[in-house]
């Protein structure tokens, strides 16, 4: 099967996460990373997830789900032991109209989550299909050691000048070529240098970043 890969919007929507094991606290935490509306159902939680409905991130139902714990979710992730349980889920989120992931369960997935790499706003999704979540976590680590923070200082300095640059360069080709300078300088050697902070070499790389549109614009006046 070839899956069809997007990035959801899922700010405010209501997804639904069944079962309290390490599966679904992995779950959980990747949807609350989204500013998701998390609906945990099970009897029995994790420390953590009781940390995070203590803190109110996420709704607590202790009890065992209910095929209309799925109405109104927008995804339906069925991460509990039981076979009968995820199956009945699985026909509820049909009925609903939810789109459901059952662990562990390809026939029974709408979707697939793909192995993630997160640099701030950069995300890499990395998927086999569903054939080897083993592999997949490998890849996961190698784009790992290659794709630093720098990356995701670099995302946000290009997206704070977004709006100068449409301005300044309503040529779409002229801003093709600028953005694909800025890209292959040397701003993220500079960044490098920041780590995870936004520190001297993040200010320098601004700066720089900056003089580099100046004089792109000035070629182009002259």
């Amino acid at each position: 099967m070839v899956h069809y890969p997007i990035s959801l919007n899922l700010k405010n929507r209501r997804c639904v996460v069944i079962g309290g094991g390490a599966v679904a606290h992995r779950k959980v935490k990747e949807l609350l990373a989204t500013g998701t509306r998390v609906v945990l159902v099970a009897p029995q939680i994790t420390a953590g997830l009781h940390q995070l409905a203590a803190d109110g991130r996420l709704e607590w139902k202790a009890r065992k789900a209910e095929a209309n714990d799925v109405a109104g979710a927008t995804l339906v992730v069925a991460a509990t032991n039981d076979p009968a349980t995820n199956a009945r889920i699985w026909k509820a989120a049909q009925s609903h109209g939810a789109l459901i992931n059952v662990v562990d369960n390809p026939p029974h997935c709408d979707f697939i989550t793909p192995a993630i790499v997160r640099r701030n706003n950069v995300t890499i999704a990395i998927s086999t299909g569903g054939k080897s979540p083993a592999l997949a976590a490998h890849l996961r680590r190698r784009v790992e050691e290659v794709i630093g923070p720098e990356y995701g200082l670099l995302a946000d300095l290009l997206g704070s000048l977004r709006e100068r640059v449409m301005a300044e360069l309503p040529d779409p080709a002229q801003r093709a070529v600028f953005w694909q300078r800025l890209v292959e300088s040397d701003l993220l050697d500079t960044l490098r240098l920041s780590g995870e902070n936004t520190g001297e070499p993040a200010k320098q790389a601004r700066a720089r970043a900056k003089k580099m549109l100046v004089e792109f614009i000035k070629t182009f006046r002259e």
